[in-house]
């Protein structure tokens, strides 16, 4: 195949990858979530007033959202798109298309920095097109987008720093900022960049001798790039979520004691069986293995609703027996090749942020093994029609390739219809799907009522009239009237303006005062008041106005006025 015709493929292939994330981008899925609300919002208020809803000037290392310290510089990637078009779905979602796409490009250019292969290359990047996890990912606000595109582009600038002296230091400048874009690459950049000293370290010796500009450019930075890791994971803010999500937390803790106390075991062999270290051990290793397994990368997926679709793999089924035919060639060829043994050492180690948290099958937090997933399903699929090819002497290549892509169209058929029709009906629950209908509501009715009571049924519900109003972020800064708080690890807001926000097991069954979380009330005696609340809760007085209904028709909201 001569080079235009991959180079016509390789366009056709962007474009592809534009076209399923662009597609319908403000519908699919169905609603924004409350991560997505708050890394829209606080960029909105930076825009606006240079510090996040918090108050906090231009955050660097964290910024505290609801407590659980995001990380910023998703913030500033999505201001230039709020500008363009203002704060809605599509302007927050869009710069994720655009990092969706990026990744593919720079995929090809890791798979043939690694391989010197331009079909499998394409085909790795055409993986990375279309297989669900970079697929689904890519169409909403996530953090682990910003890492994979700077963990990918500095990845491909490496496999082929020989080619130009500016790609060595723009593997290192991508590397870098990584440590701003999500947890994960906090923990997996440092581990990988001392890797790659090691494994290369012949490469780097010879820079060594050479001196120069070059060579004292890689020694600073790896040197800033360490100490700042370590003072950035130092950071309290840094660790905060980290408390909840680990696999040593007050949880394991109750349950270490509770297996030492049911044990038959003598008190000093129970202590040495059931303690920090070997409940660390076990829970690890099942895990890091879990995130190998053809349940977790191709038959059922995540978890969690909103990284990925019930039922469906995070690769396609057709791809199982090459990726781990792939991976046995990576093993072999390992033995020989440094950027073979690079390749593993980033496979092995990638799923420690995973490993290291309580939490089963959690996408976003392997968000650092790819696209290796995808580079291997393309090293075995070209070593399978490499050797087909060669038993029947090219007769059957192009019916072979074509067999495979019919393949891949199939399931990614069923996998888009699922996305686009099934899986909004069916789940969109789990995406908070009705606040915009109730802002809008509100909205409309504001100069109506005295007090606007609201559940926290779904999950800071504040969060939301913030972002769909849109709030003035000034107005709200500095709003004397607000109640915030924190409470078990969290930033709760119980009131802004005339909105108050109630736990949904506060609201009574009848009479005409709501008691806050903060601990203070809210009386609607002599006030006129509007109740968003959840379904069949409600003071039995009041006066049912509208229902807001998820899309498979049950209630998410109900209305009521006093």
């Amino acid at each position: 195949m001569t080079k235009y015709k991959y180079l016509a493929l390789f366009v056709f292939t962007v474009i592809l990858a534009f076209a399923l994330r662009f597609a319908y981008l403000d519908k699919f899925p169905p609603a924004l979530n409350w991560d997505e609300i708050s890394h829209g919002y606080n960029a909105y208020s930076i825009l606006k007033t240079g510090a996040d809803q918090w108050g906090q000037k231009f955050p660097l290392v964290n910024f505290r959202a609801y407590g659980d310290y995001p990380l910023p510089l998703n913030l500033y990637i999505t201001i230039p798109s709020i500008v363009v078009f203002g704060l809605n779905a599509f302007s927050i979602r869009f710069p994720h298309v655009i990092l969706g796409v990026l990744t593919v490009v720079a995929t090809y250019f890791l798979a043939l920095g690694l391989t010197k292969r331009r079909g499998l290359a394409l085909l790795a990047s055409f993986l990375v097109a279309v297989e669900p996890w970079t697929l689904f990912t890519s169409r909403i606000v996530l953090q682990q987008n910003v890492s994979i595109f700077l963990l990918v582009t500095a990845m491909a600038a490496f496999f082929n720093w020989h080619k130009s002296k500016y790609l060595l230091p723009l593997s290192l400048v991508s590397l870098f900022l990584s440590l701003f874009a999500y947890h994960s690459t906090r923990i997996f950049s440092p581990m990988i960049l001392v890797a790659a000293v090691i494994i290369y370290r012949q490469d780097f010796k010879s820079l060594f001798k050479k001196g120069g500009f070059l060579f004292a450019l890689l020694i600073s930075v790896v040197l800033s790039f360490l100490v700042l890791a370590a003072a950035i994971i130092l950071e309290p803010s840094s660790r905060a979520r980290g408390q909840w999500l680990f696999i040593i937390n007050q949880s394991a803790v109750n349950k270490i004691i509770e297996n030492r106390n049911n044990s038959k075991l003598p008190v000093l062999i129970s202590k040495v069986v059931y303690n920090r270290p070997t409940y660390f051990a076990s829970q690890f290793t099942k895990n890091y293995l879990e995130y190998f397994s053809p349940k977790f990368l191709f038959l059922n997926g995540g978890t969690q609703y909103q990284y990925s679709l019930p039922g469906f793999g995070l690769s396609y089924l057709i791809n199982l027996p090459f990726f781990y035919l792939g991976l046995l060639i990576l093993l072999k060829r390992a033995k020989d090749s440094t950027d073979y043994q690079f390749i593993l050492v980033w496979l092995l180690l990638s799923p420690i942020p995973g490993a290291i948290t309580n939490e089963h099958f959690a996408v976003t937090r392997i968000s650092t093994m790819l696209p290796l997933p995808q580079i291997l399903s393309a090293l075995g699929a070209f070593f399978v029609f490499d050797y087909l090819n060669k038993k029947t002497a090219g007769k059957y290549k192009s019916i072979l390739v074509a067999l495979y892509l019919i393949g891949i169209y199939f399931f990614a058929e069923s996998y888009l219809i699922n996305y686009f029709i099934k899986y909004p009906r069916t789940y969109s629950w789990s995406w908070q799907y009705g606040y915009r209908q109730a802002v809008e509501y509100t909205k409309a009715n504001y100069s109506k009522y005295d007090k606007i009571i609201v559940t926290k049924k779904y999950g800071e519900p504040h969060e939301f009239f913030l972002f769909y109003w849109p709030w003035d972020p000034a107005k709200y800064q500095n709003d004397s009237s607000a109640i915030r708080f924190f409470q078990s690890g969290w930033y709760w807001v119980d009131r802004l303006d005339k909105f108050y926000f109630v736990n949904d097991w506060q609201i009574p069954k009848s009479g005409q005062t709501f008691v806050l979380e903060s601990k203070g009330s809210v009386d609607c005696t002599i006030s006129k008041c509007l109740l968003i609340t959840g379904p069949g809760n409600y003071p039995s007085e009041w006066k049912k106005l509208e229902t807001i209904k998820f899309l498979d028709g049950n209630p998410a909201f109900e209305i009521y006025a006093n």
